[in-house]
């Protein structure tokens, strides 16, 4: 699909909402396929409809992308010779080529009211039409136009799209799409407060800042043979599309709504990047889930951090159907990532979610953990769940979990004594040396390692699922360990 030629690829995001998967997929594969020729991955604002603009979405945009390891070589932050990189910065830029359009015949001033396009609306409606607009300014004069522009009325500014014949737009990922121009409408480019609209501001932006693949979402198919004409209007080379695949929601029927999305918090999911940091989610993991979604390497890799997509990556292998969004391989994928985190690297990771639960933390403590939290966790903050034990003050039990099953309170009693005499007795307090104590101490009294071992777990956390035993009781200290059976023994 693609030669080595350097690409120019730009991720343009309205900054109306949060940061969902499929935005990140789209910055996703525009940074994959620039870093992978050797080109430039531009970060561009979208920020022209500002009724919709969202007080802090810009900003979480940012932290999203440089969460997920996507950073860019020119955008905000990061100013390249292309620039301003957000479109409400570039208004008289965008108005300069609607007035080439207009002297081109290939755009008009519009002139018609609020009211007016109400009703012919209704119109339409009523006679099962779909709703466009009827042309009624198309036919003005070039200088009635002006002098109503130049008398101060209230405008847009239109383009002015072919009604007979096709247009044909080619996709690297769906080939050629044939459009009738009767189908066409004429759209709106500026508003009458004048604000360039997406059809126009993108195009502008795109040529302007040598942009070489548009990839972008299949809702902006029914636009593009507008996007075409624009484009041969202006006498510009088109970029090569990409309309990628929609998502679907996890049962595989039908689109995700706003209303599912929702849905899913209660599942512990979410579709927003932000949600999904939260919740514990490695950008490693997201990454990797997300990439799958609409491309694949081959049959049976699936596991691939960010360098090996930049290496594997091609738009060739790029899939046009739907995909649905399945959080069981989200959860798989950052169980597998997580494994491959050092010790350091993963303390470092979880230690925010003990620090929002209310615990404080030692690093040298949750290295010790790491190793053998990392096979057990799906994500980062069940480390809390898991781990909270060893760092309260005091814990509560479940007196009828500390008697030993099939053994009498009495019974409970002596192996919890000789417990204390063991810890008591251990002058190097490691696992080998305390899993040593206790093994000798089972064979002895032969007690099997689910008998004892599960009393000492629940003595010491309070809870009958930890990390191993005796690496929670390293964590702990000796002398926290030895207080906690006490108590424990206390409550028998």
């Amino acid at each position: 699909m693609i030669t080595i030629t350097p690409v120019r690829a730009r991720f343009a995001p309205s900054p109306t909402g949060h940061v969902h998967l499929g935005s990140a997929r789209t910055a996703l594969y525009d940074y994959l396929i620039a870093k992978q020729t050797g080109g430039q991955f531009i970060l561009r604002i979208e920020d022209t409809d500002r009724k919709r603009l969202v007080e802090g979405a810009e900003e979480e945009l940012i932290n999203s992308l440089h969460w997920l390891g996507i950073d860019w070589d020119e955008g905000p932050g990061k100013d390249g010779p292309y620039g301003p990189y957000r479109q409400s910065e570039r208004k008289e830029i965008y108005q300069k080529y609607a007035r080439e359009l207009i002297e081109k015949d290939a755009a008009y001033y519009c002139f018609c009211t609020p009211e007016r396009l109400s009703q012919v609306r209704q119109e339409m409606q009523k006679n099962k039409l779909p709703p466009h607009y009827d042309g009624f300014c198309r036919h003005l004069s070039k200088a009635e136009a002006e002098a109503r522009v130049k008398a101060g009325e209230p405008h847009v500014i239109r383009f002015k799209s072919p009604k007979e014949g096709t247009t044909v737009v080619k996709d690297l990922l769906r080939g050629e799409i044939t459009f009738e121009n009767a189908t066409l409408d004429d759209f709106i480019l500026v508003k009458s407060d004048g604000w360039a609209l997406y059809h126009l501001a993108a195009i502008v932006d795109d040529h302007l800042m040598k942009i070489t693949h548009v990839i972008r979402g299949s809702e902006w198919l029914p636009t593009s043979p507008l996007h075409h004409l624009i484009w041969n209007a202006l006498g510009w080379q088109e970029p090569e599309w990409v309309h990628l695949s929609v998502f679907l929601k996890p049962s595989g029927k039908g689109k995700m709504s706003k209303r599912e999305a929702a849905d899913l918090s209660n599942d512990g999911y979410s579709i927003f990047i932000k949600d999904l940091e939260d919740l514990g989610y490695l950008p490693e993991a997201v990454i990797n889930w997300v990439a799958l979604m609409g491309w694949s390497y081959d049959d049976h890799t699936e596991f691939f951090t960010l360098n090996d997509l930049v290496e594997k990556f091609s738009l060739d292998r790029l899939n046009p159907s739907p995909a649905a969004i399945n959080f069981s391989k989200l959860d798989y994928f950052n169980k597998e990532h997580i494994k491959a985190l050092g010790d350091e690297d993963l303390a470092r990771r979880i230690q925010p979610f003990f620090v929002k639960a209310g615990y404080q933390t030692d690093m040298k403590d949750l290295v010790m953990i790491a190793p053998v939290i990392k096979e057990r966790i799906t994500t980062l903050d069940d480390s809390v769940e898991m781990c909270a034990f060893l760092f309260k003050d005091a814990i509560s039990h479940d007196k009828e979990a500390l008697i030993i099953k099939d053994k009498t309170r009495e019974e409970t009693l002596r192996f919890g004594s000789d417990s204390l005499e063991i810890l008591e007795s251990v002058s190097v307090w490691e696992p080998a040396q305390l899993e040593a104590g206790f093994n000798a101490y089972m064979e002895a009294q032969g007690l099997t390692p689910r008998e004892l071992l599960s009393f000492l777990r629940e003595a010491i956390s309070g809870q009958r699922v930890t990390p191993p035993l005796f690496e929670c009781m390293q964590v702990l200290g000796k002398e926290r360990t030895i207080r906690r059976l006490k108590e424990a023994l206390a409550l028998i």
